[in-house]
Order: C-alpha cells, then sequence, then structure tokens
C-alpha cells in the first residue's frame, strides 16, 4: 500500500432499510479506516427519486449510530451532486471519450433481437460512436469504451480478474430523462472524495470493469477494489427473510446489543485464528483484508443469540440497566426506580439472551399485581402446601432484617425443624412472589421485592390457593 491517506467509503441506497450484508460492508470500510488511520465517508445513493425516502435515510443513519459506526465526512447525498456529474460528463464530451447516442428504446430493443437471433451477444453495436452527433430531446450520451484488449485489475480479496473488452459495450452515462446514470454517479463521487479503497459485496464484481473505464476516460488514478464474499444463511442460499430477520434495527428492537451484532457481522467472511469474540479495539488491530475470505460468509442467527448472551454476562450493570429500560417501559411500565432495575438486572444477566428477554424476565419485580404461569400454579399453588405457606407468613412477619443471608438463615431453620426439602416450600414461594417455576435465587428475589411486596403478594397466593380447598 502506497502513503497515501487511506479513504473508504459506504455508500447505502435509501430504499429501505439497513440490512445485515449493508452493515457488514460498512463495518469492513470502517475498520479499515480505522486501522489505517484514514477517513470513513458515508454516500447516500439516492439518484433513484422514485424508491428513495427520507425514511429510509434516517432509519440507515440510525442503523450506523446503534453500530457506532461513525462517519467523518458526509453524508453525502447524490441527488444533490448533478452539477459535478455534469461537469465530468462535459469533460468526457469535450475529450471525444463520449458520445450523444440519438437511437430510440425501440430501435435498440429491434437491434438486440436481432443479434441474439444470430447467435450474437446483445450489447449496444455502436451505431451512434463515430457519427459526432449532438444534444437532442430524447438523447443519451454514452462512454467510448475500447473494443478490444482486457480490462483487468488485482482484487485484494479475489486476486487478479480481467474482463475481454469486446464483451463490454459503450454503457450510457447520462440518460434521456437528465439525470446520470448509477456507474457515473459513483465514479465521480470516488474520483471528487478521493477514494483509495473501494470494499464492497462481491455482486459488484462485474460493475468494476466498466467504471475503471469511466476511471480511465477521465485519466484519473485507480483505487483499489476488493470485493466481499456474499452472505447466506446456514442452508447455503442466499440470506433473506426466512434465516431471520435482515435488517440491522430489527436486532436493535429485539434486544440484540450492537457490540454482539458488529463482532457477529465482523466474521461474515472475516476469520483470524479462531478467535470468535473481538472487542471494537481488537477488530481494528486485527482486521486486514487479506484475512476476508473467498468463500461465502454464513449467518447463523442462533449463534448471534449465543453470542448475545455472553456480552450481556459480561456487560457492565449500569450500562444494561440504562438499555434494557425502554424495553421495560414499552411493557407500560412508567417512572422506574433505576436502582431498583439494576438489582434486577443484576439477577437476570447470567439467564438472558436478549435484552427483551430480560425486560420480560423481570416484569414481576415492577408490576403491582402479578398472574400465575397456569402450568405453576396448578403444579406448586396447591392446597397442601396451606399449612406451610401460613407458618413461614408468620416467621418472615417477624423477621427484622430482609437481607439475602437473614432470609436464607429463616428458611434453613424452618426446613431443619420442618423436616422437609428446601423445594418443598421454596417452589411454591417462587410462584407466589414472581407468576413462574422458574426465576432468579428466591432469596435475591425477595430482597429486592422487600418486606412489604414480599408479604403481600405470599397473602394474596393463600387466598388464591383456598379458593382451590
Amino acid at each position: 500500500m502506497d502513503n497515501k491517506k487511506v479513504v473508504t467509503r459506504f455508500p447505502p441506497s435509501p430504499t429501505g432499510y439497513l440490512h445485515i450484508g449493508g452493515a457488514r460492508t460498512a463495518l469492513f470500510n470502517w475498520l479499515f479506516a480505522r486501522k489505517h488511520k484514514g477517513k470513513f465517508i458515508l454516500r447516500i445513493e439516492d439518484t433513484d427519486q422514485a424508491r428513495s425516502s427520507e425514511e429510509a435515510t434516517n432509519a440507515i443513519l440510525e442503523s450506523l449510530r446503534w453500530l457506532g459506526l461513525d462517519w467523518d465526512e458526509g453524508p453525502y447525498f447524490q441527488s444533490r451532486r448533478y452539477h459535478i456529474y455534469r461537469e465530468y460528463l462535459e469533460k468526457l464530451l469535450a475529450s471525444g471519450k463520449a458520445y450523444y447516442c440519438h437511437c430510440t428504446p425501440q430501435e435498440l430493443e429491434e437491434r438486440r433481437k436481432q443479434a441474439m437471433a444470430k447467435g450474437l451477444k446483445p450489447k449496444y453495436d455502436g451505431k451512434c460512436r463515430n457519427l459526432g452527433l449532438g444534444p437532442a430531446p430524447h438523447a443519451v450520451v454514452r462512454l467510448k469504451a475500447p473494443q478490444t484488449g482486457k480490462t483487468s485489475f488485482n482484487d485484494l480479496v479475489k486476486g487478479p480478474i480481467s474482463f475481454n473488452n469486446e464483451e463490454l459495450d459503450d454503457l450510457v452515462l447520462w440518460r434521456s430523462d437528465g439525470n446520470p446514470t448509477y456507474h457515473l454517479a459513483v465514479v465521480v463521487d470516488d474520483i471528487t472524495m478521493g477514494l483509495t479503497h473501494i470494499i464492497r459485496g462481491d455482486d459488484h464484481v462485474n460493475n468494476t470493469p466498466r467504471q475503471i473505464m469511466i476511471y480511465q476516460a477521465l485519466g484519473e488514478p485507480l483505487p483499489y477494489y476488493a470485493h466481499v464474499p456474499m452472505i447466506l444463511g446456514p442452508d447455503r442460499t442466499r440470506l433473506s427473510k426466512r434465516h431471520g430477520a435482515t435488517s440491522v434495527l430489527a436486532y436493535r428492537d429485539m434486544g440484540y446489543l450492537p457490540q454482539a451484532v458488529l463482532n457477529a457481522l465482523a466474521r461474515l467472511g472475516w476469520s483470524y485464528g479462531d478467535q470468535e469474540k473481538f472487542s471494537i479495539d481488537e477488530l481494528i488491530e486485527k482486521f486486514s483484508l487479506e484475512h476476508v475470505g473467498k468463500s461465502p460468509g454464513i449467518f447463523n442467527a442462533e449463534k448471534l443469540l449465543d453470542l448475545n448472551a455472553q456480552y450481556i454476562r459480561e456487560s457492565d450493570t449500569g450500562y444494561l440497566t440504562r438499555t434494557v429500560i425502554p424495553f421495560l417501559e414499552k411493557r407500560g411500565l412508567k417512572n422506574l426506580d433505576e436502582t431498583k432495575v439494576a438489582r434486577a438486572v443484576e439477577t437476570l444477566k447470567i439467564r438472558s439472551k436478549t435484552l427483551d428477554e430480560m425486560a420480560e424476565g423481570s416484569l414481576f419485580y415492577f408490576q403491582d399485581e402479578i398472574s400465575y404461569e397456569e402450568k405453576a400454579d396448578r403444579k406448586f399453588l396447591k392446597p397442601n402446601i396451606l399449612g406451610l405457606m401460613e407458618e413461614i407468613l408468620e416467621r418472615l412477619e417477624k423477621t427484622e432484617v430482609f437481607s439475602q443471608k437473614s432470609l436464607e438463615k429463616v428458611f434453613l431453620d424452618f426446613i431443619e425443624e420442618k423436616q422437609i426439602k428446601l423445594g418443598k416450600i421454596a417452589q411454591p414461594l417462587r410462584v407466589a412472589l414472581t407468576g413462574k417455576s422458574a426465576s432468579p435465587g428466591l432469596f435475591e428475589v425477595m430482597e429486592i421485592l422487600g418486606k412489604e411486596k414480599v408479604l403481600e403478594r405470599i397473602r394474596k397466593a393463600l387466598t388464591h390457593i383456598a379458593r382451590k380447598t
């Protein structure tokens, strides 16, 4: 690599949400720029006015911000740069590297059919190439592409790639409706923004020779190209909704942590030895295009879920508290006490795979009224437990210090005296206090709920059981 400062870009089209594939491309560009202390540019390719929307643009920006992929320049919008594309088009026309073509769509279609009937490639036949035509209504501008030889480049992931020029035609640079084509806009942007490395999905490989020809026609130095492998589902078909959510924001809304999603994205087609888990700083330090594989990355939603659970377990309680509160509010809880949420989080960190699951699992701490799971109610809140429950209630009423340690002593004394196993009383109590048969440790739960709430819930459970007799 030469000494020129590295400049990469991420150029989404705002026609929908940011998907896993696009996010992976953004991440690779961001990591490469950060590693080389270069610049990462965000560009919104919104020339397709009919399909582009402000809502999609905002969703893309929101996704990148959530992932922590900050940009150094932009967002630039192609729709506001037509004057620059026009200027470069005029340069190509003035140097004879581009020309006006007056062929109508009907004529082109007819000639394509004729070529195919003769077994020839259905490409533009160059009719207007040397006619020296000027502007006209419905005329397009085409690139005067080389007709012999090869267009080659050394892909930083795939190695040397070559295309025969006779396979390619004089591509349209400017449409009859007064809009630049994708290829012209992209190349002009990449030149004017000083791009050094184009890192993108390998579905763009076939676009590369056409774009190289535009660079060459403008006399501009070429950037480095790196085409990263596509992403497949576990069944090795192209990633789609049937493999789980494909939008980045959907993962955010399901309660995934951005670090877990970034880690999973980084591992799609890139590896560093056997290491599976990376911090952001490690990714920046270790990322290189040499370690991007040639075969497709396999996206596994189950693996991501496990990774997310790992990140939740290892996350700071304060951070988890802040991030889980919106999930609790979504369930109708208001004016939450952050200290109580933090204590609840501490009990659920090791048993939650997502923030959403954590919020669901902690509801019993904050609700005024809880309902019993049907199966748990049937199995544990039976009339034969009434006597034991009434006795433990009496002891808890007399317990002054409601800490895990003192509660544990109350229970140990009780089960020893009654000659029963802890589960005999602990499981019915768990259901009485949480509504479920599985929850964090009973004494932790009791300490966080507090004496008043614990006694209230046990009394309600006793009334509930009594109705069954």
